[in-house]
């Protein structure tokens, strides 16, 4: 506190008057504390995107690691980027585990009814997944076309043959290369076993001997069964 000073002063009717003053007292104003952040906890308040965390999900991603995601905390318009692009990561991480699913379930355990199952695929993604189903698809049919003419020829059907189209389409290339083979040898099968049956009935029933078994084609041991059929008649 300063000292007071003391002072004399004439009144307005001449009277001599003690004046005192007192000594200014300055008043600084108190500055209040500010609370420091730092400046990743600034861009999340002020909804700005961290283009270098941006950059390291992006690389992660191309190089197929799908188990990155941008931060869930972001607000405005940083937020909804952050989260649709968490949404396509989700969705790549999806596929990834379907196609490794059905490589297993259909490839390695032969349960070829099984097929990718995306639900939120949309767009050119619900394109992409419905192809790769077509595809398993147009690989599966030949092969359970082909086991029910083997299933039918083991039980002495062989007037089975398998179809030359699928599902509307005909067969091309290996496909129709593999169904002639698969169609030849079951005639070839049928036309051997009607002279067999020929010669049995001529030889046994009939009482003709020197029938012969004619089958055309035969090579192999299809050719030793009928030279020895014919010599036993």
């Amino acid at each position: 506190m300063g000292k007071k000073s003391k002072a004399t002063a004439s009144s307005k009717n001449g009277d001599v008057v003690e004046v005192i003053s007192r000594p200014k007292v300055s008043r600084k104003k108190k500055s209040l504390p500010l609370h420091t952040i730092d400046q990743n906890e600034y861009q999340q308040v002020m909804g700005i995107l961290d283009n270098r965390e941006l950059l390291r999900v992006l690389t992660e991603v191309r190089n197929g690691n799908f188990s990155v995601r941008m931060p869930f905390d972001q607000v405005g318009v940083s937020g909804k980027i952050c989260d649709t692009l968490n949404d396509i990561i989700s969705l790549n991480e999806k596929m990834m585990q379907e196609f490794m699913r059905a490589g297993n379930t259909i490839g390695k355990q032969g349960k070829l009814t099984q097929r990718i199952e995306i639900p939120n695929a949309k767009g050119s993604w619900g394109t992409g997944v419905n192809s790769l189903n077509v595809l398993i698809s147009d690989l599966v049919h030949p092969t359970i076309e082909i086991a029910h003419v083997i299933s039918s020829v083991a039980k002495g059907n062989l007037s089975q043959e398998m179809p030359q189209e699928i599902g509307g389409h005909v067969l091309q290339g290996e496909f129709a290369r593999i169904a002639k083979e698969v169609n030849d040898m079951v005639k070839q099968l049928n036309l051997f076993s009607m002279e067999v049956t020929r010669v049995a009935r001529e030889v046994g029933s009939e009482g003709k001997l020197g029938g012969q078994a004619k089958v055309k084609g035969v090579d192999g041991v299809w050719k030793d069964l009928t030279d020895s059929v014919n010599q036993m008649a």
